[in-house]
C-alpha cells in the first residue's frame, strides 16, 4: 500500500479550518472550490463529484474534534483501496497547517491519487487563503 503525505499552510485559524473541514457536506464551498463542485450526505457516506465529472462514494469513518482529525474511505471501487485522514494542527507562526495522508492500493494507483490529491492541496490553499509562511 503507497502512502501519499501533504502538509498544507493557510493563513485561516486552527477553529475555521477545523470547521471547514469538518462540513462533510459542503467541501465544494468551505474547503475545496473548484476541486469538488457537489457533495451529498446519506448518513455515513457521501458521495462527491470533482472538477471534470469524476465521482466517489466515501464512507466517513472517524471524526476526533478533540485531535481535530477526520478520516474517510472510498468505497465504490473493489479494485482500488483508498483511505485517508485529514488533521489540523496550529501553525508555527499563525494560521493553520493540515496535514493530509492517503493510503493506496495497489500501489500503481497512487501516480494517479498523487496527481488530484496535489490538485485538491492548490485548491484548500486558495479556499483558505495560502499561507505566506511556507
Amino acid at each position: 500500500m503507497a502512502t501519499i503525505h501533504r502538509e498544507i499552510f493557510v493563513d485561516a485559524d486552527v477553529d475555521a479550518s477545523w470547521a471547514a473541514l469538518c462540513d462533510v457536506g459542503a467541501i465544494q464551498e468551505r474547503l475545496a472550490r473548484g476541486f469538488v463542485v457537489d457533495t451529498t450526505l446519506e448518513g455515513d457516506h457521501r458521495t462527491v463529484t470533482f472538477a471534470g465529472g469524476f465521482v466517489v462514494r466515501e464512507r466517513l469513518i472517524a471524526r476526533d474534534d478533540v485531535r481535530r482529525r477526520l478520516a474517510y474511505a472510498v468505497v465504490d471501487n473493489p479494485e482500488v483501496r483508498h483511505h485517508a485522514s485529514f488533521q489540523v494542527f496550529p501553525g508555527d507562526r499563525g494560521g493553520s497547517r493540515i496535514v493530509w495522508i492517503t493510503d493506496v492500493a495497489p500501489d500503481s494507483a497512487a501516480p494517479g491519487f498523487a496527481g488530484m490529491i496535489d490538485t485538491g492541496v492548490a485548491a484548500i490553499r486558495h479556499t483558505l487563503g495560502a499561507s505566506r509562511r511556507e
